[in-house]
């Protein structure tokens, strides 16, 4: 009843914090500087091949090596593939990155995901079937729409934009710190369950594998490293729990999204902490 609970209050959260977010990164930028660091098409390139290649043949290698149980492997695989993490405009802001990239990318991170997954999951696991509706639904809404409206608050009401932009950060920032602990605590029975099967070894590896791939390829700018590092170590969970759930019968699979999401999020908060400071 308790871990009940404390799941729909992290739904919750979660909503506050992507919806506060993207409000909150529209509010603070433009169309224009959006799409201005898009333009560097080697940067482009390169994202796209951290995320829809190196991260989905990394998740498979770790599943061969560490002998992963067949659900535990899938959830990984699944995280390989799915990219675009809400939370990116956020903790580049938090990591003092490049914040009109990190909206930029995660945008075309998201959008590919939505294409990408339907077609090379029934490719690499045969029988697989995946809705592309039943992930677009959650991002447009919550994601997608909040940002614009950010932005369109931005390019008509710059004054109203510029004085509601502190309140939406504070909820934000807020909204994120009860995010990660509710996400724990309502989880904290499914992460012991992968003890003994290799998984919460292969979440760090894959974690560290995304944000070691990501600063390579983020060429000589700190700021765009940390966002191509913070960007490719992150994956986009609510989209691989999606798939998850109307694909694959055992809970294993929701479980190792759920496990390797925590086990980034763990990673995550003291690297941002330095990169802050």
């Amino acid at each position: 009843m308790l871990l009940n609970l404390l799941s729909k209050a992290a739904t919750v959260a979660m909503l506050c914090f992507v919806v506060s977010s993207m409000l909150a990164t529209g509010a603070g930028l433009t169309v224009p500087r959006i799409m201005e660091p898009l333009r560097n098409v080697r940067l482009v390139f390169l994202a796209l091949l951290a995320n829809f290649v190196l991260m989905p043949a990394g998740a498979l290698a770790l599943a061969k090596v560490l002998r992963l149980d067949e659900p535990i492997g899938v959830g990984l695989l699944l995280l390989g593939c799915a990219a675009g993490a809400p939370f990116l405009p956020k903790v580049a802001e938090l990591a003092k990155g490049n914040l009109a990239f990190a909206v930029g990318v995660m945008v075309l991170l998201m959008v590919v995901t939505v294409g990408y997954m339907p077609i090379v999951l029934p490719l690499v696991l045969p029988g697989v079937t995946v809705n592309p509706w039943q992930i677009d639904r959650p991002l447009v809404l919550f994601m997608f729409l909040p940002l614009a409206a950010g932005l369109a608050l931005k390019s008509y009401y710059g004054q109203l934009a510029t004085r509601a932009k502190p309140l939406l950060d504070k909820i934000s920032n807020l909204s994120l710190i009860l995010l990660v602990l509710l996400i724990t605590a309502a989880n904290i029975d499914k992460v012991l369950q992968v003890f003994g099967t290799f998984g919460i070894f292969a979440g760090l590896l894959f974690t560290v594998l995304g944000l070691g791939t990501g600063w390579l390829l983020g060429g000589p700018d700190v700021d765009i490293k940390r966002v191509m590092a913070l960007g490719t170590g992150q994956r986009n969970a609510a989209a691989a729990l999606v798939v998850a759930n109307q694909s694959f019968e055992d809970p294993k699979v929701e479980v190792m999204v759920i496990v390797v999401t925590l086990v980034g999020l763990i990673i995550l908060m003291p690297l941002l902490w330095r990169w802050g400071h």
